[in-house]
């Protein structure tokens, strides 16, 4: 009786998660997505196991839909071709570079405070490209319209709180030639990195489902089965 009861409750549990993935689910822009491939821009998403971010070439942070934030970024970060863009709560991201120092109070202050917590942007300058900077990550490439891309950036820029018309230093980022940024938004359980990723991309046309792209593995998963996109190979690291 215990044992159908559990089956029971999980069969409902599981009714209830494909339920709100099929409510919230976007279908996109299919006049964005897919791209023309005359007329497009290959940006990246990358996972890093436990947190995903865009890689966003410099060149374009001032063209269209580029506004007052990103346009500071690119002459801040003017000495790198490719630019890392990740947006987290600020105390549990400063904290946690990687899976190795979670901090499983932060954790839960961050997802389940009411209101939710201040987010943060961190912006990371790299030399080469992202599967050499990040060989241990998934890279995910992914083609995007003119169009699509300038509402991409209108988005992203949108993510910086702005003082004196420019964007809020917070400090050294985790990794590499980095800054935080003060951030707009609230992060929350309902309102995670992977998400904030994830709606980037459906404002330059692609579909999502904010349930699977909760987690790094189900926003892959959900990128390959809706867009057509997938992860490139890894990385070999066996070369000299």
């Amino acid at each position: 009786m215990i044992l159908r009861r559990l089956g029971q409750g999980l069969a409902c549990l599981l009714a209830l998660i494909v339920l709100a993935a099929i409510v919230t689910a976007s279908r996109g822009d299919p006049t964005l997505y897919p791209a023309d491939g005359a007329d497009s821009q290959e940006i990246e998403l990358v996972s890093h196991g436990w947190h995903s971010g865009l890689v966003i070439p410099r060149e374009v942070l001032t063209g269209e839909g580029a506004g007052t934030a990103l346009r500071n970024i690119a002459t801040r970060f003017r000495a790198y071709p490719g630019i890392e863009f990740g947006w987290g709560e600020a105390r549990f991201y400063r904290a946690t570079p990687t899976l190795a120092q979670f901090d499983l109070r932060l954790a839960l202050e961050a997802l389940f405070t009411p209101g939710g917590r201040d987010g943060v942007v961190q912006v990371v300058g790299l030399e080469d490209d992202a599967r050499t900077s990040f060989p241990h990550s998934d890279i995910v490439p992914i083609r995007v319209s003119k169009l699509g891309l300038a509402r991409l950036l209108a988005r992203l820029d949108a993510s910086f709180r702005l003082a004196d018309n420019a964007p809020i230093e917070g400090g050294p980022g985790l990794y590499g030639p980095s800054l935080f940024y003060a951030g707009e938004g609230r992060f929350s359980a309902a309102n995670v990195c992977n998400h904030w990723a994830a709606r980037l991309l459906n404002a330059a046309g692609l579909p999502i489902t904010p349930v699977l792209d909760t987690h790094p593995a189900g926003l892959l998963l959900d990128l390959r089965w809706r867009a057509g996109v997938k992860a490139l190979p890894a990385a070999n690291l066996s070369k000299p």
